[in-house]
């Protein structure tokens, strides 16, 4: 495409992280925020580049922990484990899960680190509307959810575009059993994600508006989609509730998709008829498509995705088409 202006993601060849450079996040930490060349404008960047201590568990954990729950729904967490899904590598560990997020309401693109902007994000209370082409349209508060659903864990891989993955073990619910509380219409054939909108809570937000990027964060799934089994709304991780930099109090998991689709802190879902304009597909639809599976022999234009790197270990292994999931999800694109 040619820009007249260039834009933030329109960034020169010359410009491009080298994939060695991204995929060792310790030992090059100064090279891939220099190299990475945007402005950042929120608080704490020159710390970063300083290469401060390495931060505790604790202090991760600490930094974005939410509220605690009321006593009632304590016994929530851990949820019983659903034994159908398996990970087949080990398990990432906590900390590296906890304090490894992409969350560009926060920072941006540049660095992982989210947890050490969270602090003023208030996230309760909170709600979801769930509307649009639907019989019954109801907002839910979180005591809701805890009231309604039945929660479970489930142990999920999940693959970032960029070529990173985890497995990690997600508390909360099928998409599908909130979806048909609120009876979809024969209309509805996408459903809609939109997160928050509170720049003054989340920094970078707050430094650029709207200037480069369409705030708020959207995605979406074809009704199809979003019915699977596989489609997971998550209030929880590692049997607690999940932190603010992994995106609490309420978000979407789509295993089988690039990490992008799974929209974080999620208050709007809606049921549309027509497919719903995304946050990165408006940014660079060249880059990232609306419908966004994993898939190692499609690459992205700027890496290869045949093979992904886990978080803590960077043991690499082979990218497998669907993340793996291909038994669950494969019959939705037959043709």
């Amino acid at each position: 495409m040619n820009y007249q202006i260039r834009k933030i993601w329109n960034v020169s060849e010359s410009e491009h992280t080298p994939e060695t450079v991204f995929q060792n996040r310790k030992a090059h930490r100064r090279e891939f925020l220099k190299m990475m060349g945007y402005g950042v404008g929120i608080a704490g960047f020159s710390d970063l580049l300083s290469g401060c201590q390495q931060a505790t568990e604790e202090e991760i954990e600490k930094a974005g922990a939410v509220a605690p729950l009321p006593e009632a729904f304590q016994s929530i967490y851990p949820a019983p484990h659903n034994p159908t899904f398996k990970y087949g590598r080990p398990e990432t560990v906590p900390k590296e899960a906890e304090e490894f997020t992409n969350f560009y309401e926060f920072t941006g693109p540049t660095t992982k680190e989210a947890w050490k902007y969270v602090e003023n994000f208030i996230t309760t209370p909170w709600s979801v509307s769930v509307e649009g082409e639907c019989e019954k349209p109801r907002t839910f508060d979180m005591d809701d959810f805890y009231k309604e659903m039945k929660f479970e864990e489930r142990a999920y891989r999940h693959r970032c575009v960029e070529t990173w993955a985890m497995c990690v073990p997600w508390t909360g619910f099928a998409l599908s059993h909130l979806l048909k509380l609120v009876e979809p219409k024969p209309t509805a054939k996408f459903v809609a994600f939109e997160t928050f909108n509170k720049p003054n809570e989340a920094p970078y937000m707050k430094a650029n508006g709207t200037a480069y990027w369409p705030w708020p964060y959207t995605e979406g799934l074809s009704m199809a989609e979003a019915m699977n089994e596989l489609t997971f709304i998550a209030t929880g991780l590692y049997g607690k509730p999940l932190l603010k930099q992994n995106g609490a109090p309420i978000r979407l998991v789509v295993p089988w998709k690039y990490g992008f689709k799974s929209g974080k802190s999620i208050v709007k879902i809606k049921l549309t008829s027509e497919q719903p304009v995304t946050f990165w597909n408006s940014v660079n639809p060249d880059e990232y498509g609306f419908v966004a599976n994993v898939n190692p022999d499609v690459p992205h234009p700027r890496w290869s995705q045949r093979t992904e790197w886990m978080l803590g270990t960077e043991k690499r292994y082979d990218t497998k088409l669907y993340n793996g999931y291909g038994e669950y999800v494969s019959g939705l694109y037959t043709g």
